[in-house]
């Protein structure tokens, strides 16, 4: 099946499909594109079998097998073209910067990558890449996260895919791509410093604090949602050893809640993310009695931070801007 999909690859690029479109409408020169077309499959199953004869001596120094959430795979020893269709701030958190990279939702990079990101092709959205550009753009390695599971045979016949596991543990997902990449040491070295960047945190908290409740809450155009402890944010709020509001502090990623539940956003701190089109949504919940009711709101404590790093970054470096947040709001101790 490989060598079927290998040929059709180079009969998209080969001179005689000039030749082979010209006389498509003409049932006259059919027998002499099936000659033509025969003529190149010949040619390209050659040139495939020389090309494995004379590269299977030295495949072991040129490549290393890597394993992942869908097997094994032969990669680069020093990837040039890589392309990324998930994980894109830990791959550019290890120094590399890929050829081409999924966006998120409105096919736009995050802003807190922007300067990292220039010149990086876009191939659709997350969840959604674009399969013809991703092959365009002639990779020779595609990183991923096995959400996009049901594409990787396609993508592997386009270049070798590696797709890591982990669930939701973005620490994984980097380490993971560190090996694909021949990285793991800059991953030792990012996650020794980020532990430390909370040691350091941790330190300069009021020790008070640490029984306080930290609650977050986003609104959107169509919902407003709360934050538990397996989001991006919670899980760093967790490890910190900062305290849950009872209702949020759920083994769960979120959950959508309406008016009446105002009260399950209180908190000593309440972390405020806008996203979308949500003015009217905003409205709705920052008007009603209840909202004036809360704890944090009366003591204005109520600090507004990006969803782009809180809740959607999943990489060391919205982990560490989030760290910048949490130093910038939450009370310090006293020199």
């Amino acid at each position: 099946m490989k060598v079927i999909i290998l040929t059709l690859k180079n009969l998209l690029f080969n001179p005689f499909c000039k030749f082979i479109i010209a006389c498509k409408d003409n049932s006259t020169n059919l027998p002499i594109v099936a000659i033509i077309l025969s003529l190149i499959l010949i040619s390209c199953r050659t040139n495939i079998s020389n090309d494995s004869v004379s590269s299977s001596s030295d495949l072991t120094s040129q490549t290393r097998v890597i394993k992942h959430a869908l097997g094994e795979t032969k990669v680069p020893l020093h990837p040039q073209r890589v392309v990324v269709i998930g994980g894109l701030d830990n791959v550019l958190a290890l120094g590399v910067k890929p050829i081409g990279s999924t966006t998120m939702e409105g096919n736009n990079f995050p802003n807190y990558l922007k300067y990292k990101t220039v010149g990086i092709k876009k191939i659709g959205m997350n969840g959604q890449p674009n399969l013809e550009q991703i092959l365009y753009l002639k990779p020779d390695l595609i990183l991923g996260i096995y959400w996009d599971a049901e594409l990787y045979k396609q993508l592997s016949y386009i270049a070798p895919t590696v797709l890591v596991d982990g669930d939701i543990d973005w620490k994984r997902w980097l380490t993971q791509f560190a090996e694909a990449l021949g990285q793991t040491q800059k991953a030792e070295t990012l996650l020794r410093e980020y532990e430390q960047r909370i040691e350091n945190l941790r330190t300069k908290i009021d020790e008070k604090f640490f029984q306080d409740k930290v609650s977050v809450v986003s609104f959107w155009a169509n919902y407003t949602r709360l934050y538990m402890n397996y989001s991006f944010c919670g899980s760093i709020l967790k490890e910190i050893g900062l305290s849950r509001p009872s209702y949020q502090d759920k083994d769960k990623i979120n959950e959508n809640i309406s008016l009446e539940l105002i009260p399950q956003l209180d908190g000593d701190i309440i972390f405020l993310i806008l996203g979308g089109d949500n003015p009217l949504k905003l409205k709705q919940f920052t008007h009603h009695p209840l909202w004036s009711r809360l704890q944090a709101v009366k003591e204005s404590r109520v600090y507004s931070v990006t969803g782009e790093t809180w809740i959607s970054a999943w990489g060391i470096i919205g982990a560490n801007q989030i760290l910048g947040d949490l130093l910038k709001y939450l009370p310090l101790r006293s020199i």
